[in-house]
């Protein structure tokens, strides 16, 4: 069952991303960095700090046996957003000499999705 619920999750996610990659390079096709990527990852995380704060109230670190995290935590966020291609085209950035864009691919990538993933946690829940 477990397995079950990772590959689905997974798939959903990886189609998801391919998609709504698609899309956005349809409208931007010539961008100056890795946009698609980057509002993917960006998205995953507010989607995942949602997450964890509508379902669990707090964040904890995973529970395997809980059917909803394999399938939407490690199978769709998992499979949605995706660090090995933020790092193939961060090392693209810097192979191609694009010092301004590989700077601000990587840290908008990365600030952005801590700032977001705590966004969107305490958007839906603000604490004491």
């Amino acid at each position: 069952m477990n397995i079950s619920l990772l590959i689905i999750g997974g798939a959903i996610g990886a189609v998801s991303r391919y998609l709504f990659g698609v899309l956005l390079m349809k409208r931007n096709k010539q961008p100056q960095f890795p946009v698609a990527m980057l509002v993917v990852n960006l998205l995953g995380s507010f989607g995942l700090g949602t997450f964890f704060s509508f379902y669990y109230g707090e964040y904890h670190s995973g529970d395997y046996s809980d059917p909803i995290y394999l399938g939407l935590v490690i199978g769709f966020f998992g499979a949605f957003t995706t660090f090995s291609t933020f790092s193939v085209e961060s090392v693209q950035l810097f192979n191609d000499k694009k010092w301004k864009e590989l700077i601000a691919y990587i840290l908008i990538s990365i600030m952005g999705a801590i700032f977001l993933f705590a966004f969107g946690f305490y958007i839906v829940n603000p604490g004491d």
